[in-house]
């Protein structure tokens, strides 16, 4: 069961944008699976969302309505379902940035330990290009992340305060 566990959780830390896999069940013999099973297996699906797991047996493959997509093709969503959508994408933003922050660290602890072996000072120019180089791209991915979320918090933010047509005043 613990193996079946850290199988998990190792599958939805490694699957940044993949919030769900498959679990497909064929006699005794359990696989999990990104993708949906083959028709032999029966199907249970597990879905991680804001830190919480599901499992649905889903034999047959659900048809999800995709919000970019509904958004698109000119239907409208609700203004709750709008606001669950985007603080949902800037609570995935912030979990990335914090993985980037734990990427930087450990690559650095990783340049360290070659410096260290390769019996280099620390005012070695190799040494520091190294460590500049890779500040300048976490420093990038965390900025682009940052800016991704400050734009979405603006958005939310014009959404929270949006007065609905029927809400307007009539001196309007």
């Amino acid at each position: 069961m613990l193996t079946i566990v850290c199988l998990l959780s190792t599958l939805m830390l490694n699957s940044a944008h993949a919030n769900s896999i498959y679990r497909c069940v064929k006699g005794d013999k359990i696989v999990f699976s990104q993708t949906i099973c083959p028709k032999e297996f029966s199907q249970h699906k597990i879905e991680y969302e804001l830190g919480i797991t599901t499992e649905t047996d889903s034999d047959k493959p659900a048809k999800k309505l995709d919000p970019l997509q509904v958004l698109l093709s000119k239907k409208t969503i609700s203004k709750e379902k709008l606001q669950l959508l985007v603080n949902s994408e800037i609570y995935r933003l912030n979990q990335e940035k914090s993985y980037f922050d734990i990427l930087k660290a450990s690559e650095f602890q990783k340049i360290e330990r070659k410096r260290y072996w390769e019996k280099k000072q620390k005012d070695d120019p190799e040494y520091l290009t190294e460590v500049e180089e890779m500040n300048k791209y976490f420093d990038d991915l965390i900025r682009n992340n940052q800016q991704a979320i400050d734009l979405l918090q603006s958005h939310l933010s014009r959404v929270e305060t949006k007065v609905a047509p029927e809400d307007k005043p009539a001196n309007q």
